[in-house]
């Protein structure tokens, strides 16, 4: 499901892992690459670190908030788009809804508003791509 308010996305998937396993592909630097961006993310307040994002460049990141296994909030792009992107997982059965918002953009200017529409478009497929991601990363419980 997608769905797009002014200036904020959001996207969520249903992983078939338990929320500590999810937490992990956020978290953990090696497998947070195999799906998205390489980068030194870390689950600690403050934390600052720098996303590859490939022919996008490198992009700065600082750490907001963190509640283990339920959400991670960090700054993304500061500087340039000025955004917001915050990670929430929900047990759903024997598995973790991991719901995106990617918030902050600036619909006035010709950089925001290209980068709302092309996140808007592929958010899903990345959120897609988490699961095949931790296969053979094991469940932490």
């Amino acid at each position: 499901m997608s769905t797009t308010d002014p200036q904020i996305i959001r996207c969520d998937q249903f992983i078939a892992h338990p929320p500590a396993t999810v937490w992990r592909a956020l978290t953990d630097p090696e497998l947070h690459a195999r799906w998205w961006a390489a980068g030194d993310v870390r689950p600690v307040v403050g934390h600052r670190f720098t996303l590859d994002m490939g022919q996008w460049g490198q992009q700065s990141c600082e750490v907001l908030a963190v509640e283990p296994e339920r959400l991670l909030r960090y700054s993304f792009a500061p500087g340039s788009l000025d955004t917001t992107i915050t990670w929430q997982l929900h047990p759903e059965g024997t598995g973790t809804r991991l719901f995106l918002e990617h918030a902050g953009f600036d619909l006035e200017s010709p950089l925001g508003r290209t980068a709302f529409e092309g996140m808007g478009g592929g958010w899903p497929s990345i959120l897609g791509r988490v699961e095949p991601a931790l296969a053979g990363a094991g469940d932490s419980r």
